[in-house]
């Protein structure tokens, strides 16, 4: 089984949208309404997640990249949480392919190390990758917990994560093993001065996952333009999607070449 890709909206900018770790790109869907207007958007099931759960591909960062490439046209990416290493992944490999990179909630190294005071806690992420051994679905909900914490309405915010996460199916256990690992060892800090696309690094201040100050130093080092959205946790698409539209026009201008600013008062 090949990559489930879902092409929506008919503007002139091309996107690829990556999810995050457990779920699948139907958790995008109000970036996906407030862009159909502006975006032609290629919305991923990473392997082994939603439709794309038969898909043999490998979650790993540089495979999973390139297997996006091949069936989507330049464009932007944009990736969310663990979707981001992958998007930056491609940015970083290849150039000709993405033409501006969206990190969201999203960081070059996840966990805290003696060089990186900004990382999430390793402690965790270990774990996650041991719960998920012996009780797969505890551990997601644990999983889903820590993105909904720190947002302006958690317990509304994990409602609608607990509602869209089996939508398409549960994903499979060999590919959650594998993303954790990911998380556990990718780092792409020493990379980023040689990202040679303009990037934007959106961050929510109330999150509890991917810190903004790791985000901050990020953009720092690669040039890229710095967005902190005060109300937002780890899932800024539930409740702040105006304000995370308007901290990506500036990339989307720089794509089209056009200043005309992008509202949702348009759609």
């Amino acid at each position: 089984m090949s990559l489930y890709i879902d092409k929506r909206g008919h503007g002139p900018i091309p996107l690829v949208l990556l999810h995050g770790w457990a779920m699948h790109g139907g958790v995008l869907q109000p970036l996906v309404d407030a862009l159909v207007d502006h975006c032609t958007m290629h919305v991923v099931d990473l392997p082994g997640h939603g439709y794309s759960r038969a898909c043999g591909l490998p979650l790993e960062p540089h495979a999973c990249a390139a297997a996006i490439a091949a069936v989507t046209p330049p464009a932007i990416w944009l990736g969310w949480s663990l979707g981001g290493l992958i998007a930056l992944t491609a940015a970083l490999d290849l150039p000709r392919q993405v033409r501006g990179l969206a990190m969201l909630c999203a960081t070059p190294r996840f966990v805290r190390a003696a060089d990186w005071p900004h990382g999430g806690d390793a402690t965790l992420v270990h774990r996650l990758a041991t719960d998920l051994e012996t009780d797969y679905h505890a551990t997601i909900e644990r999983f889903l917990a820590l993105e909904a914490m720190g947002s302006a309405d958690p317990r509304a915010e994990l409602r609608r994560l607990r509602e869209l996460v089996f939508t398409r199916g549960e994903p499979d256990l060999r590919v959650l093993q594998e993303g954790i690992r990911i998380l556990e060892d990718s780092d792409r800090r020493a990379a980023l001065p040689d990202l040679g696309v303009h990037s934007a690094w959106i961050a929510g201040r109330r999150d509890r996952l991917v810190p903004p100050q790791a985000m901050a130093w990020s953009a720092r080092q690669c040039g890229g333009d710095y967005h902190e959205l005060a109300q937002a946790g780890h899932a800024p698409f539930f409740g702040h999607v105006e304000a995370l539209v308007q901290a990506l026009q500036p990339l989307f201008e720089q794509q089209s070449g056009r200043s005309a600013a992008l509202s949702l008062s348009d759609e």
